[in-house]
């Protein structure tokens, strides 16, 4: 049998994909655990992989296998281990290239190749008197723990159980081909992985029973968008494991996972305090502002100044020298900036001040390319790096962009309870359907039961003229006020009113008035009254 291989540098390996430097993902310090070198996956794992075990990892062709076992294998290569990568399917030209594609270098790295063997050449041709198994198999085995011997690794990654399993014929044989493997890998002390493919259609052949660990890496294609990969993990032997659907995606440098956030892990003391909108009427509305540790809904139709009143919250919070993270799904970055320093910001170096010190992280989103996964593990680390406001702008886009994604609100049930139980005060903004009056609001972004605070947003009119209400409907935290006042918002900034008491009928969008006379419209914003 063919083997060919580099030269092993026992040094730590310099292009070691990036695995362990998000303070996110802490590696595990027990003895009994190898971190993977794959950001995420460790928390999946509750520590890595078992020290000498033996694993499989499943997945369709393009769902990452490969990759993730060169990840692992490089870091530990930085760790000084010995490392052995045996391949009867992809040639060492192809992993090459794959590693370059992800800027590493797989220098060091021993590798056994039995693509070009002289059995895989020469086919069923020179053996059709046998039965593959019986004279291809035993030599395919043999080519292996040569290998082994030769470099006498702590790591080995086989990636050919798709060929093996050809090979062998049928189950009885498979079967006892691995049980042999496995006991020969116990005795070198290896920890091993193995590659399967998914696609292969021998549903009684499937090593899943033989092996202490499986993980499962899925791939699947949306109506429109990237594709979308999740993993799962179905067993763990002498461990414990995140259960349930994980995402990860496939980036530049190598897997990353985004383990599924679980909230009743993160309780975090914290001291309740009121954040301020800086616009007194309003604040005096809350009784003193938004609540640390509570999420606020901003309700109304498109254009009756949701996010802007959701911009001052994390304005006003910066100026106090607070950190706010801002998440945009349906503006971008510069009109996000031009429109607040119009309106909310007009004092020198704008909202760019804020970004520029480090107390802003304001990102465009584009779901079509985000993940619910990954977006979660993005508000994750704005929050580890001390953000107290968070605002989410908005749901529809979110939702709207991924109808294929079930449970999206169960997820964001999720992500809110994280949020609440780190203090933070998070935001987030929803259209409601209409263009002016927003009637109503779907049922696909009915999430009001999950918002502590809601405000509403409305539009009246009076006297020939399209007007602005705010009211605050519900404050699980503390008292509010339950009156309605006018809305203004100009080029000289935001401001609200009194209680627009002589005026009946404002949410249905066609108030009476019944003030003691005509165009006495006292609770009106000066500057808008009789049509000013």
């Amino acid at each position: 049998m063919a083997a060919e291989s580099s030269e092993s540098s026992r040094a730590g390996h310099p292009n070691s994909p990036r695995s362990h430097s998000d303070p996110l993902l802490p590696e595990s310090n027990r003895p009994d655990f190898v971190p993977t070198g794959v950001p995420g996956l460790d928390p999946v794992l509750l520590g890595g992989f078992i020290k000498d075990g033996f694993y499989l990892i499943q997945g369709d062709p393009g769902s990452g296998k490969t990759t993730v076992a060169l990840q692992y294998l490089l870091a530990r290569m930085a760790a000084g281990e010995y490392c052995l990568y045996i391949t009867l399917t992809e040639t060492i030209v192809d992993l090459q290239n794959a590693a370059r594609s992800h800027g590493w270098s797989l220098e060091g790295l021993e590798i056994c190749d039995l693509t070009k063997s002289a059995v895989n050449l020469a086919g069923e041709s020179e053996s059709s008197v046998f039965h593959p198994s019986e004279t291809e198999l035993g030599e395919t085995t043999q080519a292996i723990f040569a290998a082994v011997e030769r470099v006498r690794p702590q790591n080995v990654v086989f990636d050919g159980m798709s060929e093996m399993r050809l090979l062998s014929g049928n189950p009885l044989v498979y079967r006892r081909q691995l049980l042999a493997m496995k006991d020969f890998f116990v005795q070198k002390g290896a920890t091993v992985l193995l590659l399967d493919d998914r696609a292969a259609p021998f549903g009684s052949m499937l090593p899943e029973s033989l092996v202490g660990g499986n993980i499962v890496l899925e791939r699947m294609l949306p109506q429109y968008g990237r594709a979308r990969r999740r993993l799962y993990v179905t067993k763990i032997r002498g461990s414990d494991f995140r259960e349930g659907f994980h995402d990860y995606e496939i980036a530049q440098g190598g897997v990353i996972v985004h383990p599924r956030l679980i909230a009743s892990e993160h309780h975090e003391k914290f001291r309740r305090e009121n954040f301020p909108s800086g616009v007194a009427n309003l604040d005096k509305m809350l009784f003193g502002g938004l609540t640390s540790g509570s999420t606020t809904l901003l309700l109304g139709p498109a254009g009756s100044g949701k996010s802007t009143i959701s911009m001052l919250f994390a304005i006003s919070a910066m100026r106090e020298g607070h950190q706010a993270a801002v998440y945009m799904f349906d503006e971008v970055l510069d009109t996000l900036v031009e429109r607040v320093e119009k309106l909310c910001l007009k004092e020198e170096g704008g909202l760019r001040q804020f970004i520029d010190q480090g107390l802003l992280h304001a990102q465009q989103v584009d779901p079509a390319e985000k993940t619910p996964g990954a977006f979660a593990h993005e508000v994750r680390r704005a929050v580890e790096a001390g953000a107290r406001v968070v605002v989410i702008d908005s749901l529809n886009g979110y939702l709207n962009a991924m109808p294929e994604e079930r449970f999206l609100t169960t997820h964001l049930h999720e992500l809110f309870s994280y949020l609440n139980q780190q203090g933070v005060v998070t935001i987030m903004v929803v259209a409601q359907h209409g263009m002016v009056m927003g009637t109503g609001v779907g049922a696909d972004v009915d999430v009001s039961y999950l918002a502590d605070t809601v405000l509403l947003f409305r539009y009246f009119e009076s006297r020939g003229e399209i007007l602005q209400a705010i009211s605050v409907f519900k404050k699980r935290t503390g008292v509010h006020e339950r009156t309605l006042r006018q809305l203004h918002i100009s080029s000289s900034g935001v401001d609200v009113g009194e209680p627009l008491r002589e005026f009946r009928g404002i949410m249905t969008g066609v108030p009476q008035y019944e003030g003691a006379a005509v165009g006495d419209t006292a609770s009106l914003v000066p500057g808008r009254k009789g049509g000013a």
